[in-house]
């Protein structure tokens, strides 16, 4: 549907003035005296010839989704109608990609739909998650508080994401830097000292020979080796991307030393906080345990969640198939079980998450700490040992003519 700039004043004589999607300039002018504003000026808002070259629009990120449910719930808990609230909000959003989206919930809700099916049609943006929570605050009248709790849950979620992607990301990058390093003095550097070398007419030590060798090597396949690479990783993304691959490479990640113990700690934290936000908003159990599942990022920690469901669904407690599956550790589970007995589930699974936060701040510190030595001995060695390699002639020569 076509868009329209409007202006126009309000029944207080205050100036106004926006952009409404609408089929014709009629509906525009229906939609805006439903609002009690008398229009101005109509027009259509000329096209931007880029605005369907989707990779060249502004994407909508987690911060502008976090700063939009913040706002929004103050304006709620300020008496402000939600219609108001989110032409408000459109109106000064400067993402225009956000803004466009803004404009249409806010003519979805003005039609009729609830806020939460309006949500709906921009999954990538509000997932499940953020969608029932919203629908739960709806039916319970409690919107504000529910879009409080989800401000402050995305900010969490985010920080502990940034904390996780940092300490993968590290390793990554050195060894990345190191190998470009690695390539260019093979490539580059060593056919320099060959060909000097050539001159000797002696037989090179063997560490030498080993090093020119390599050389050698690289710059001969050095294409086939880097279609290797990237057909390794595509076949790699390939197999994540079926249900068997993703199963079995998540299972291997939380057994691999060191990160498979961090990969533990962030799906308690993030199991524990999901679940506590979903069951205090006033989500359904059965509800809140699929959307958790859902929302794990792991199969093997979905399929736990899964058997807890399963496991209320006949009757039973939440705790004995968390303790099966090997992913929560017994205080966890001694907690949960806790807060089932004394109906305070949602306040332990919160204090869960917040200890659960500062042992994944604390195992990242230490694994930062851990990687940085071993990547400068491996770095400084690796390197180190291919200069003494390159020298060892000259040394060697230097012997002969002192000798």
């Amino acid at each position: 549907m076509p868009v329209f700039i409007w202006e126009g004043s309000t029944v207080k004589g205050e100036k106004k003035r926006g952009e409404l999607e609408a089929e014709d300039e009629r509906a525009v002018r229906l939609m805006l005296r439903r609002q009690r504003i008398n229009p101005s000026k109509i027009k259509k808002k000329p096209k931007d010839l880029l605005e369907n070259v989707s990779f060249l629009q502004p994407k909508v990120t987690t911060k502008d989704v976090v700063v939009f449910t913040r706002q929004l719930s103050t304006m709620i808990d300020a008496g402000l109608p939600l219609i108001q609230a989110l032409e408000a909000l459109s109106a000064q959003q400067e993402n225009k990609t956000f803004k466009k989206m803004l404009e249409d919930i806010k003519n979805e809700v003005e039609s009729g739909s609830t806020f939460a099916d309006a949500l709906k049609k921009y999954p990538k943006n509000f997932d499940k998650l953020y969608c029932n929570m919203v629908a739960a605050g709806e039916l319970g009248g409690i919107l504000d508080e529910v879009l409080t709790r989800l401000s402050d849950y995305m900010e969490k979620a985010e920080r502990l994401k940034r904390k996780v992607k940092s300490a993968m990301t590290y390793p990554v990058i050195v060894l990345a830097i190191a190998g470009l390093v690695l390539a260019v003095i093979l490539i580059f550097v060593i056919p320099v000292f060959q060909k000097m070398f050539a001159d000797f007419g002696q037989a090179l030590p063997v560490p030498t020979q080993m090093v020119i060798s390599m050389s050698d090597f690289l710059k001969s396949y050095f294409l086939v080796i880097f279609a290797g690479i990237i057909l390794l990783v595509t076949i790699f993304r390939k197999y994540y991307a079926t249900e068997s691959g993703k199963k079995n490479i998540d299972k291997i990640m939380l057994k691999a030393p060191v990160f498979g113990m961090l990969l533990k700690k962030v799906a308690v934290a993030k199991f524990s906080r999901t679940l506590g936000t979903l069951i205090n908003s006033g989500v359904p159990i059965i509800d809140a345990l699929n959307i958790a599942a859902r929302t794990s990022g792991n199969k093997i920690v979905e399929q736990a969640i899964y058997d807890v469901r399963a496991s209320i669904a006949e009757g039973k407690t939440i705790a004995q198939p968390l303790l099966e599956s090997g992913i929560f550790p017994n205080m966890v589970v001694q907690m949960i079980s806790v807060g089932e007995t004394t109906g305070a589930l949602d306040q332990m699974l919160d204090k869960i998450a917040l200890f659960y936060d500062e042992e994944v701040d604390t195992a990242v510190d230490g694994l930062t700490s851990m990687i940085e030595p071993f990547m400068i001995v491996f770095l400084g060695g690796t390197i180190g040992s291919i200069i003494v390699a390159m020298y060892l002639p000259i040394f060697k020569m230097a012997g002969a003519v002192a000798g």
